[in-house]
């Protein structure tokens, strides 16, 4: 009888093992592919500006990030840019995003593409010098929600706090701008609201560094010997997901350490409510080393929970091919907590390229700041990134915009 028992206990832990092994098998092997998308592209002067349907891009701007959401209210298909004024007469674009950044809107009646612009709606002054608020100046990375009925348009944001800050050795106004960026939310009930101005902010960032160590050039220094946090010197790159288990919302965020060089890091705060208020958490989440313990450089992570496969994912750009194991793009982790991340066996999400529709693979030099729109399953549809064809940061042309991607999962 005891012998019977203890083979039955043995079976079923058996059983239990295998199905938690399968489950962790499941998680590596899922892969996406992206799918054709509608662009051609126009030669003017030294870069390629986009044309068609899965393209978004205005005259006489920049654009860059984009995360899309389907509105309650109408059905229709909402994306949320940053856009920053272009010409001749304008700033560089590796200068732009932080002298003036603004946040738009554009609607379509697909996800897929179409989007028409309705206009900007968040920091309409765009360049010029304001100091009214912590993020007067520049508002970038718009990341949008909605929970319980209601929209959080997440960003980061930054006001030059001036000539007389703290700084130990020299900064100059682009250099306290890229020192003061932290993270807000705007809440609105309806996009018809928001476009009447009908959205509440707070008058203090949702989140601040704790932390402002760095060995010299620095806006407002921690003291000697503290020891670094991962919202560390910055706050950028805002990515919300809620934990339906822990019943808990998550925001993870980019932060910045010299050990001894620059590298980004990121950690994640937690709340009970979208709006907060968030705790950050002194771990470290998207940490991987090389075979030579170099620490992996990751940015821009796009996180959602699934459902069905019991775990979070997160979608990211990887600088090196380090985490893709190959070339630089577009690669996925997963984790069962949101905290404890791990590479799978196929690690690689996209590929640093757009498929046209006559499957011409067309290699880009920037895709970044990736966003998915996910279907009722939580499985992702498109993926919405900032692109540009050709180098970027020493233009003042306005040739960057966001392409929409089909996505497919693999079978």
């Amino acid at each position: 009888m005891n012998d019977l028992f203890v083979m039955n206990m043995k079976r079923k832990i058996l059983f239990v093992c295998l199905a938690f092994l399968a489950l962790l098998q499941g998680w590596a092997q899922h892969t996406w592919q992206a799918g054709p998308v509608n662009l051609e592209l126009i030669q003017r002067g030294n870069s390629e500006f986009p044309s068609g349907f899965s393209a978004f891009s205005l005259k006489n701007r920049f654009i860059w990030c984009g995360s899309a959401i389907q509105a309650e209210e109408d059905g229709k298909y909402y994306l949320f840019y940053s856009a920053m004024k272009s010409g001749p007469k304008y700033p560089r674009f590796i200068d732009a995003w932080l002298l003036g950044s603004m946040i738009g809107v554009a609607v379509s009646d697909s996800p897929y593409g179409g989007y028409k612009d309705i206009g900007i709606v968040y920091n309409k002054d765009g360049y010029r010098p304001d100091s009214c608020s912590w993020d007067a100046q520049s508002v970038h990375n718009p990341h949008i929600k909605r929970y319980n009925g209601k929209y959080y348009l997440y960003y980061c944001a930054t006001v030059d706090p001036g000539g007389n800050a703290h700084v130990k050795g020299k900064l100059s106004r682009r250099d306290r701008l890229q020192q003061n960026q932290k993270l807000g939310v705007l809440c609105f009930n309806s996009i018809k609201e928001l476009l009447e101005g009908k959205f509440s902010c707070n008058e203090q960032p949702l989140l601040a560094p704790r932390t402002r160590v760095k060995p010299d050039n620095v806006l407002e220094p921690s003291p000697e010997g503290t020891v670094t946090k991962p919202d560390n010197l910055i706050l950028v790159n805002p990515a919300v997901v809620y934990h339906p288990l822990k019943k808990k919302y998550y925001l993870y965020f980019k932060g910045n350490v010299y050990d001894p060089t620059w590298r980004g890091v990121h950690g994640v705060a937690i709340a009970d409510a979208p709006e907060g208020p968030f705790i950050v958490q002194d771990d470290y989440v998207f940490e991987f080393e090389t075979g030579d313990n170099q620490k992996l450089n990751a940015e821009d992570p796009f996180v959602w929970y699934h459902r069905k496969d019991n775990c979070f994912y997160a979608v990211f750009k990887d600088f090196t091919g380090g985490f893709t194991k190959g070339k630089p793009g577009l690669a996925i982790m997963y984790a069962e907590d949101g905290i404890h991340w791990e590479l799978p066996e196929h690690s690689l999400f996209m590929n640093k390229e757009i498929i046209l529709k006559n499957g011409e693979r067309l290699e880009v030099d920037r895709l970044e700041r990736p966003q998915l729109l996910l279907d009722e399953n939580d499985e992702p549809i498109v993926l919405y990134s900032a692109c540009s064809i050709t180098p970027l940061n020493m233009k003042q042309d306005g040739s960057s915009f966001n392409i929409q991607i089909p996505i497919l999962r693999n079978k």
